[in-house]
């Protein structure tokens, strides 16, 4: 791929994603110890930034934690600080984006610019999330412990040094293989940028958890 001639990023915008290496035990979601729970889901609306705050029942695997369940369509969510290496991980589940396997990843996520990733399970999760945290920011798709795309976005996390027709080509390339996994959404990617924005209604998820945008509160994933 073709960057600008003489375009560099300057010392400030190099190191911007800031946390240690996430392993699958750092997303597990523990849950009471019984065979299912009532927790609140994200749901993603086609086409809209608005989403919708939804009630599902889920499976507790070994009467120890909640996950992801694509056959139908509950994915796991989560943001991770990475401006000040706090270890902040808000957890949650969204429905909508319909892949069937992989993850997804980006240090795209408005306002905050944390990363934000949603998928399958934990390893794929992870693997992409520790992708952009080695590329300094960025897009990035994983699929059984391998990355399938990715796009650097070295300036803060949120711009790249390629030219703009290169940045176009990586992006349908990205859509494509995420649509190859069982993806939905036509822009997954623009479409998980703005989950973690706390001011649209109705649930959204920051590195501090869901967020209940009407109370404008933190709310807990399990209802009693």
């Amino acid at each position: 791929m073709g960057r600008i001639k003489g375009l560099t990023p300057r010392n400030a915008t190099k190191r911007t994603v800031n946390f240690e290496e996430i392993c699958p035990e750092n997303l597990v979601i523990k849950a009471p110890p019984k065979d299912e729970a009532l927790i609140r889901v994200i749901q993603a609306v086609k086409d809209q930034l608005q989403t919708e705050s939804i009630m599902c029942n889920t499976k507790i695997r070994g009467r120890e934690a909640v996950t992801a369940d694509p056959g139908s369509d509950l994915l796991k969510i989560c943001v991770i600080e990475r401006h000040r290496y706090t270890g902040r991980i808000g957890k949650g589940f969204v429905k909508g984006f319909g892949f069937k396997e992989g993850a997804i990843a980006s240090s795209v996520a408005h306002d905050s610019h944390n990363v934000i990733a949603v998928g399958v399970d934990e390893r794929d999760i992870c693997i992409a999330v520790n992708g952009l945290r080695k590329m300094a920011g960025g897009l990035i798709i994983t699929c059984k412990d391998h990355i399938l795309g990715e796009l650097p976005l070295p300036v803060a996390g949120l711009m790249s040094l390629w030219r703009a027709e290169d940045i176009a080509r990586k992006m349908r390339e990205l859509h494509d293989i995420a649509a190859s996994l069982g993806c939905k959404i036509e822009n997954p990617f623009m479409t998980l940028s703005f989950l973690a924005l706390p001011v649209i209604p109705k649930l959204r998820i920051t590195d501090r958890g869901l967020i209940d945008v009407k109370e404008g509160k933190v709310v807990d994933l399990f209802i009693n």
